[in-house]
């Protein structure tokens, strides 16, 4: 069974940095398009950046130049490194890889941002 295991969330305040790290049970982060989506409370699950295609990456627009979505394919992790963070990036994040049709998920790791 394939498994996401995320870490690295906690409470920072604003302008603070944090970095997050998912690490994959299988050797497939090289294979599947690897990403990091979040949920706030009350709202929709969204993508924040994730690889596309080889190394071609997006990013949300709210997180451009703050966070960076990384990945070291022989420990199987991927990170984001989320700098000058904001009350509004508060939510809890999610690791997602994706090879059609093939969609898994990590439990989550709660990201707390104060003002």
């Amino acid at each position: 069974q394939v498994q996401l295991v995320e870490s690295g969330g906690g409470l920072v305040q604003s302008g603070g940095s944090l970095r997050l790290a998912c690490v994959a049970s299988k050797s497939f982060v090289g294979r599947y398009a690897m990403g990091w989506y979040r949920q706030a409370p009350e709202k929709q699950r969204e993508l924040v950046a994730r690889f596309i295609s080889g190394n071609t990456i997006t990013y949300a627009d709210s997180v451009r130049g703050r966070f960076t979505i990384s990945r070291d394919n022989a420990k199987n992790t991927v990170y984001l490194q989320m700098n000058s963070l904001k009350p509004e990036d508060t939510a809890v994040y999610y690791c997602n890889a994706y090879r059609h049709p093939d969609d898994y998920w990590g439990q989550g790791t709660q990201v707390t941002v104060t003002s």
